[in-house]
């Protein structure tokens, strides 16, 4: 944990930026204290001081990256969230950006202008060497999500003609080798990867020992137009540390690294959260009252129409209703457990498809076995609600039409949990977005309809 200005901590016991250190910070650049701003700032790591841009208002965000000047840290506007990241590109000056992008790896590069206007782009790419300018170029060409737009491109690669002192000497005196690495790629003439050899294998033979012969033929590899989804999902199943990626020809142009893949996995899950939630993925803490509810209002809406159907279930069965209140309480018992026990199916059906657990060769084997959970709980919790019924009403039929209402929900609650989700993959639809909203309107329609229907047949007789 940073500590700063004597006995000022960064973060809190809580890990969040800490209050009377965020006031030290902000009466520093009221008062237009920039060597007291820098003294602050100067040992937080990039990812403490992007929080504590988040932590700020727009205009102190722009006061704190103009006091810091020099000493400010870029790799920080990698760190930041969408939202303030677009929000404060857009108030620094082009110049700013791309003096920051000079200090940035590609990847990071190229996260922080991949949402500008092309003309912006243009701007602050023309102000950055023509190399990394290239190397950015590229990358922004391909789509977004993939391979191409994680990768770094620099690397070390070599020949492999060369020896391993060769190498060696190459590592030690070669210019615009990155800082940190833990393999060499090898290539032949054309940069076709053939090859790659850990630093620690390499110092450990002699000088004259041929790359050729201590290289490793077999190696993993991701074209630049491979779906990020996809390397991470290899990365953490194979528990990879860094891969090369290549063009569709075949040619070395980049690597990937466990900690850019990290990022992705983090997002993907913190994705799957906001959507069974019926948020959008781009929703961030930071973001406005406007651009919240725009997130929101979609599935709200869907929602309204699912809970129209469902009261339009209700409605068929007025008649009934009228003449026994007890049906109206006991209702919402029957929907509440249904619509629980289908998330807790479906929750784990969406993981298992994320993490590609769950497909085809499974899928029976694990809707048979949701199925008999479904079948199980509904019985015990028939048995317990039907007592409960017939205590509180004085009426064991009411208990026995209760009871059953509760198997027949929970049971429909496990297939629509399962089979909701495998459906809306099948047809290419993010079954974390859209399964919420089905799978409950199921548990309630049959929730209502059960109760209700065998209630009307009871009192009809």
């Amino acid at each position: 944990m940073s500590e700063t200005g004597g006995d000022i901590r960064a973060r809190d016991e809580w890990g969040v930026i800490d209050a009377g250190f965020l006031a030290r910070v902000l009466e520093a650049l009221q008062g237009g204290e920039a060597k007291a701003v820098r003294s602050l700032i100067r040992d937080l790591h990039p990812a403490d001081l992007a929080d504590v841009i988040e932590a700020l208002e727009q205009d102190d965000r722009v006061r704190l990256i103009a006091a810091l000047g020099r000493s400010f840290d870029a790799e920080a506007l990698a760190e930041l969230d969408e939202g303030v990241r677009d929000d404060l590109l857009e108030a620094l000056p082009n110049e700013v950006i791309a003096s920051a992008i000079k200090k940035l790896d590609t990847d990071d590069a190229v996260y922080l202008i991949e949402d500008l206007e092309r003309d912006d782009q243009r701007e602050i790419l023309a102000k950055v060497p023509k190399e990394d300018r290239a190397a950015l170029t590229r990358a922004l060409d391909y789509p977004e999500a993939t391979a191409g737009r994680l990768m770094k491109t620099e690397f070390v690669a070599v020949p492999v003609s060369w020896t391993v002192e060769q190498a060696t000497n190459h590592i030690r005196t070669g210019k615009n080798l990155p800082d940190q690495f833990i393999e060499v790629y090898v290539v032949d003439p054309a940069f076709h990867l053939v090859g790659t050899v850990p630093v620690s294998r390499l110092l450990r033979h002699a000088p004259e020992k041929r790359i050729e012969a201590i290289m490793d033929d077999e190696q993993t590899v991701f074209r630049a137009t491979d779906p990020q989804t996809d390397v991470a999902w290899k990365f953490e199943k194979y528990n990879f540390v860094s891969a090369a990626v290549t063009d569709e020809a075949g040619r070395l142009i980049g690597t990937l690294m466990a900690d850019d893949i990290v990022e992705v996995i983090q997002e993907e899950a913190g994705d799957q959260v906001l959507h069974l939630g019926g948020v959008g993925a781009e929703e961030a803490i930071s973001n406005s009252v406007a651009e919240t509810t725009r997130s929101r209002f979609a599935w709200l809406f869907v929602n309204l129409l699912t809970a129209v159907l469902a009261s339009w279930v209700i409605s068929l069965f007025d008649a009934t209703l009228e003449q026994m209140v007890a049906l109206a309480i006991l209702m919402p018992i029957v929907a509440s457990m249904g619509g629980n026990a289908g998330t807790q199916t479906m929750t784990v059906a969406v993981r298992a498809l994320a993490t590609r657990s769950l497909g085809p060769l499974n899928a029976l084997r694990v809707t048979l076995r949701e199925c008999a959970v479904g079948l199980i709980n509904g019985l015990l919790f028939a048995l317990i609600i039907g007592l409960f019924a017939w205590a509180w009403f004085g009426s064991d039929q009411l208990g026995l039409i209760i009871g059953a209402a509760m198997i027949i929900n929970l049971l429909a609650a496990a297939l629509a949990g399962i089979l909701v989700p495998l459906a809306l993959d099948r047809f290419d639809i993010d079954p974390a977005v859209a399964s919420g909203t089905f799978v409950t309107t199921v548990t309630d329609v049959v929730g209502f309809f059960s109760f209700l229907g065998l209630a009307a047949l009871w009192l009809a007789r």
